[in-house]
């Protein structure tokens, strides 16, 4: 995995899939088009950068597909196909597996606890389950960046670790 990781947000991912109706996001000042949600990834891709897909972005992009006017065939059929690619961990996706402890009993109850007072700030369920993501990965030391057209969701991006010196001769 590289340094750096991108956790994709449901607005770009339909920007970059070109879901009709969700193919634009965020407001005109910072307006995500197929053309700079492609951009930006392609870049990331380019400079070793690792993609992450979380789980409640899979359901809401989805549901967006299933509820378009486009052909819901071939959007579901290019978002099973970066499903497989998350779950087989294939470049530059994450596996699902190192998600799963988000998703156990404990990760739940966390959940449970902490997203009635994000909720009362406004903030879904599904994007506080994405600042899990972001903030599981910073815990490991890396780099995490929420590629969003939500500048909400943006702000809460881990800050970039620290990096600790490691310590010489055994001292």
């Amino acid at each position: 995995m590289g340094k750096r990781v991108l956790v994709i947000d449901t607005s770009v991912l339909c920007c970059w899939l070109r879901v009709p109706g969700k193919d634009t996001a965020g407001p005109a000042e910072d307006l995500w088009t197929f053309e700079r949600s492609d951009a930006v990834l392609r870049e990331a891709i380019e400079d070793g950068a690792t993609l992450v897909l979380p789980l409640a972005v899979l359901v809401e992009t989805g549901n967006h597909i299933a509820q378009c006017n486009g052909d819901r065939f071939a959007l579901a059929g290019q978002l099973a196909q970066l499903l497989t690619d998350a779950v087989n961990g294939t470049n530059p996706w994450v596996p699902f597996a190192g998600q799963d402890e988000l998703w156990g009993n404990e990760g739940l109850l966390k959940l449970a606890a902490s997203w009635p007072q994000l909720a009362a700030g406004g903030t879904s369920i599904a994007d506080a389950t994405i600042k899990d993501v972001a903030e599981f990965y910073a815990e490991a030391g890396l780099q995490v960046e929420i590629v969003t057209g939500d500048e909400g969701l943006r702000a809460y991006a881990p800050a970039v670790p620290a990096v600790r010196p490691r310590r010489r001769g055994g001292r």
